[in-house]
């Protein structure tokens, strides 16, 4: 029987572009020596042979580089279970290695036993012959390890830093602040009700009440106490939602039913922000005086929500180069940023959009060419600010409005003024329910169609 020898003992990654690689009778395998220190807890000492059933050089490699990275891995578990080798986490983790460095995928013995017969099979014939040694492969192969239960807890903290972390990335600090700050109000108050059980304990009957704890701060018994809106509700649920079939779609349970599934409350009518009347606008928010005691960044910004829908969000972190005053038709425009030092992300994919400036949004601007550093990245500053200004100086019709209004406001007089749905839906971000054609018109015609809204206003409110 002829061998051809392509290895060195070499061990480091590159010192050999064919290390571990025999090529016997027509096909590559994997042969590498069990270092010493770790050969009495791996069986295959003291040398591991795999056929790597290839005869092509580039894929021989290819699969010699995943099993080394497995062994490497499986012997670096071996060394550190040394310090705690009754620890169910560290037998868990030897086992997924033992599994990976084998060639197969570590699942419970559950999981194997209701799947495919030719898995179990392969998995019975890779056992090695019974032995004391033998029993931490069989363990691996026949998923006999008990899984470590992860605390809901933790089951955030590996959301947070590892599941979610790419769209992370991509958001401003505050935003991030944001994001995970409401993760960790959810998960408090689902512990505090419920206890910081295993998340893989959760059960319906707890996810259930923790819905009723909602339903008594949503439709409270008590006339006078205070009501939370149903939207409120419904967010937590749907994060705690959100974050149990994200655990477990990462530990590749994908069929575990989600026992927040359909637990929501019906959100009405009455919970929405109603809208500024154009005539309030002009007569009121626009009249002379009535802003003179914001500050100059806030103002501009007061008086740009009210002619162009944009969020607040959205205006106040706008950068210089977004906003466009040397050009025919003078416009904003909403992207995000993938700068790395400052990342911004936008809302949805049809929040991303120009905005033509007319009527007071233009003089904005035009006195803001730079934008507003002052709330860069301080939406909710800004949004209180101008909801205590407002509401102290009586620039709200009732209680129920708030500075959003204005962007209700927007829509509702485009509708008046007859605007095309389409183009309302562009100007707002809204999506639209059907395929989208062309870019909604030019923008001096968009421009036009908005001059139809235009308010009268004195240019020394700016």
């Amino acid at each position: 029987m002829r061998t051809r020898r392509f290895w060195r003992t070499g061990m480091g990654r590159g010192s050999n572009p064919d290390r571990f690689l025999f090529l016997r009778d027509g096909l590559f395998y994997y042969w590498r020596r069990v270092p010493v220190h770790v050969g009495d807890a791996d069986p295959r000492a003291p040398l591991v042979r795999r056929s790597l059933f290839t005869d092509d050089l580039l894929e021989a490699r290819l699969k010699r580089d995943q099993q080394e990275v497995a062994d490497n891995l499986f012997w670096s578990e071996i060394v550190s279970a040394h310090s705690d080798p009754a620890s169910i986490q560290v037998k868990y983790e030897q086992a997924v290695r033992r599994a990976e460095g084998l060639g197969f995928r570590y699942r419970p013995s559950m999981e194997i036993a209701q799947g495919p017969i030719e898995d179990i099979i392969r998995r019975v014939q890779a056992l090695p012959p019974a032995s004391e040694k033998a029993q931490p492969i069989e363990a691996a192969l026949l998923g006999r390890e008990q899984r470590p239960q992860t605390s809901l807890s933790e089951a955030l903290d590996l959301y947070i830093n590892e599941i979610a972390k790419t769209g992370l990335s991509r958001k401003s600090p505050a935003q991030k602040n944001r994001w995970i700050n409401e993760r960790k109000r959810a998960v408090l108050s689902f512990v505090k009700l419920i206890g910081d059980k295993p998340i893989e304990d959760i059960t319906r009957d707890d996810a259930r009440a923790y819905f009723r704890h909602w339903l008594e701060r949503v439709a409270p018994d008590d006339q006078k106490a205070k009501q939370l809106s149903a939207s409120t509700a419904n967010r937590s649920i749907g994060l705690l939602k959100k974050l149990y079939g994200s655990y477990f779609q990462h530990i590749a349970e994908f069929d575990r039913p989600n026992p927040f599934r359909n637990l929501n409350f019906a959100e009405n009518e009455e919970g929405k922000r109603p809208p500024f009347s154009a005539e309030w606008i002009e007569k009121e928010i626009f009249a002379l005086g009535a802003l003179e005691r914001m500050n100059r960044e806030a103002r501009g910004l007061t008086l740009a929500l009210a002619d162009t829908g944009a969020r607040m969000s959205e205006l106040c972190n706008l950068p210089e180069s977004a906003i466009v005053l040397d050009h025919p038709v003078p416009h904003i425009n909403i992207r995000p940023s993938f700068d790395r030092e400052q990342p911004r992300e936008i809302k949805t994919a049809s929040s991303v959009r120009t905005i033509p400036l007319v009527g007071v949004a233009l003089s904005v601007f035009q006195a803001h060419p730079a934008g507003f550093p002052r709330y860069r990245d301080k939406e909710a500053s800004l949004s209180a600010e101008i909801n205590k200004f407002l509401r102290k100086h009586r620039l709200f019709p009732t209680p129920k409005h708030t500075a959003y209004s204005f962007r209700h406001a927007f829509e509702d007089r485009m509708k008046v003024a007859g605007i095309d749905f389409e183009l309302r839906c562009i100007l707002m971000g809204h999506s639209m329910d059907r395929p989208e054609y062309g870019q909604g018109g030019s923008l001096e015609w968009q421009r036009d169609e908005l001059r139809k809204i235009v308010l009268p206003f004195d240019p020394s409110i700016v």
